[in-house]
């Protein structure tokens, strides 16, 4: 039976808890939270459930080799420590990214550059041939993280960060990434029991994200190549046997996820996009101005959306704000509306006091994924009525 080893899924920032949370979902072992990563332990097969299945990691990396670096040559030493045959052979492309915090080593192409060095060097020491650099397409992508002293060398599984779920060939103005889209949704408690809406939905993102929790579709089901499928050890039948026990436990879904968006042209990316994931069935998107919309279902809404902040879209902030807050107030009763901005200063022109702020970051923009309950009739009212029934 293959033996468990340890795993590291890398996240965004906010999103630790939900991740370890999807992680134990699965059946991941030993799951401990850091910064922006979670660590557990699974065999192969739960590294590719890991990959294909997994809604808010970037990505999954599987440490191979730990040492102590404190400047070139200790560096050069410890990644010849490793004995390089057992991952890739003469004849294959390989590729190392680097992460740094530390303070003996500034530059990561440095890093990237002696770590290639000793890799090569040890082959053309024991075999007089050496594998070559390939940044695009490599057979190998590892991975080197020193923090401090501290060296961590690690195979990435990925590849491509996995918030290329593969289904988004169009984007508009400003995309949000899928990661952050899902992560969003989670931290909304979107669960898929009830009506959803994205009033302005742009190239359909949380559209997506939002169907595919829904349905309990696998996060990475659409993309087309993972690196882990070019290691020696990769096991096709496997990852077909992974494959079909998640495809397994995808259900159907009963309520509408609707988008709106004003422009023609995000309407029609949504749409292509939403159609390539195969979610047209489940969702519903028209050309619409949300400030001119109201609600159209009966019982709860949940909407999560992702305005603009005027970092990339020329809008008149103020204004703005003050008719997203009019419009939730005026059409939209008995919604649950959340929304992720980096313009800290609109939120005040909202009119409306959140009951959640949960701090984030799209890129490297701070933000704020702010939440606003929208009760039927009054909130007043509300509770006068859950005490009369009491």
């Amino acid at each position: 039976m293959e033996q468990n080893f340890k795993m590291i899924a890398k996240t965004l920032f906010g999103f630790e808890e939900i991740l370890a949370k999807e992680l134990r979902q699965l059946g991941a072992q030993n799951v401990e939270m850091g910064t922006r990563m979670v660590s557990f332990a699974g065999d192969k097969g739960f590294m590719y459930k890991a990959n294909l299945a997994l809604r808010t990691a970037l990505k999954i990396l599987k440490p191979i080799y730990q040492f102590r670096a404190f400047n070139e040559a200790s560096l050069y030493k410890g990644i010849q420590g490793i004995d390089w045959s057992k991952y890739l052979s003469e004849n294959q492309t390989f590729v190392v990214d680097v992460t740094l915090h530390s303070e003996h080593f500034n530059h990561s192409q440095f890093v990237a550059l002696k770590a290639k060095d000793a890799i090569v060097d040890q082959f053309r020491d024991k075999f007089g041939k050496r594998p070559s650099i390939d940044k695009d397409f490599p057979d190998l992508r590892i991975n080197v993280h020193i923090d401090r002293d501290q060296c961590s060398v690690s195979l990435d599984s990925s590849g491509d960060s996995l918030h290329h779920r593969g289904y988004k060939t169009a984007t508009n103005i400003a995309p949000i990434n899928e990661v952050l889209a899902a992560g969003m949704l989670l931290l909304s408690g979107w669960d898929g029991q009830g009506d959803f809406i994205d009033p302005m939905c742009g190239s359909g993102t949380i559209l997506a994200e939002a169907a595919m929790i829904a349905c309990n579709i696998p996060a990475n089901i659409n993309r087309k190549e993972f690196a882990f499928e070019r290691w020696n050890d990769w096991d096709n039948d496997l990852f077909d046997q992974i494959m079909n026990s998640l495809m397994k436990k995808v259900k159907d879904f009963h309520y509408t996820i609707t988008g709106y968006d004003k422009a023609p042209s995000a309407v029609m990316k949504a749409k292509d996009n939403i159609r390539n994931a195969n979610l047209d069935e489940y969702v519903k998107i028209s050309e619409r101005n949300f400030f001119d919309t109201q609600k159209e279902t009966r019982g709860p809404l949940h909407m999560v959306f992702n305005p603009p902040y005027g970092e990339r879209l020329d809008i008149e902030m103020e204004r703005f704000y003050r008719e997203i807050g009019d419009t939730l107030k005026q059409s939209y009763p008995g919604t649950n509306a959340w929304f992720i901005t980096a313009n800290l200063e609109a939120l005040k022109f909202v009119g409306l006091k959140p009951s959640r702020k949960i701090k984030l970051f799209n890129g490297k923009l701070e933000a704020r994924l702010v939440k606003y309950e929208m009760y039927e009739g009054s909130k007043r009212t509300k509770f006068q009525n859950l005490g009369d029934n009491n």
